[in-house]
């Protein structure tokens, strides 16, 4: 986050509003992935995802997780693609290993789909993490950008408010689905 404050100037307050607005594209374009990557699959729509509303929480995390963890390698591409597929592949297995063999919850098992080369034990497959790879390229530097332009542009009191909104709903949704599913 430091480079990011470095280059937009912002205080906390504006970065943890990125952060979030990452976080719930993140989500929300890991949600219309799956969709339409089921809809090839399967040749019908599934409702994918652990929430009622239209993002994936894996996406969510895995949004703040490139942002955190590689924006500050962003003048290399190479490696930023490469931290991009290990992030994922490291995040994506042990979320997929922890939800099976402690929660015995299964929400993905690439044993059972299309192009699922190097699948290892239906949590990771080579397929995923190098589209997850490209997409932290997309991320870093297509959405960020815009996002920061975006929002230099707008009232800093009202990018606060629709940023707290969001977060309050997104984690509003996650809870209600868990007491009511």
């Amino acid at each position: 986050m430091e480079l990011l404050r470095q280059e937009t100037g912002w205080e906390n307050m504006q970065l943890i509003n990125l952060l979030i607005l990452i976080m719930v594209l993140s989500g929300v374009f890991g949600f219309i992935y799956e969709e339409l990557f089921y809809r090839i699959d399967l040749g019908y729509f599934v409702k994918r995802g652990s929430t009622f509303g239209p993002w994936i929480p894996i996406y969510v995390f895995g949004g703040a997780a490139f942002t955190l963890l590689v924006y500050s390698f962003k003048d290399k591409p190479v490696l930023v693609f490469l931290l991009c597929v290990l992030v994922s592949g490291v995040m994506e297995f042990v979320t997929g290993y922890v939800l099976y063999h402690v929660f015995n919850t299964r929400l993905w098992d690439y044993n059972t789909e299309i192009w699922n080369w190097g699948n290892i034990g239906g949590y990771i497959c080579l397929r995923s993490v190098l589209f997850f790879g490209v997409s932290g390229l997309a991320l870093l530097y297509g959405v960020i950008p815009i996002l920061i332009r975006l929002m230099g542009m707008a009232d800093p009191r009202i990018t606060t408010i629709v940023c707290r909104c969001l977060a309050v709903l997104f984690a509003s949704d996650c809870i209600l689905y868990r007491i009511l599913k």
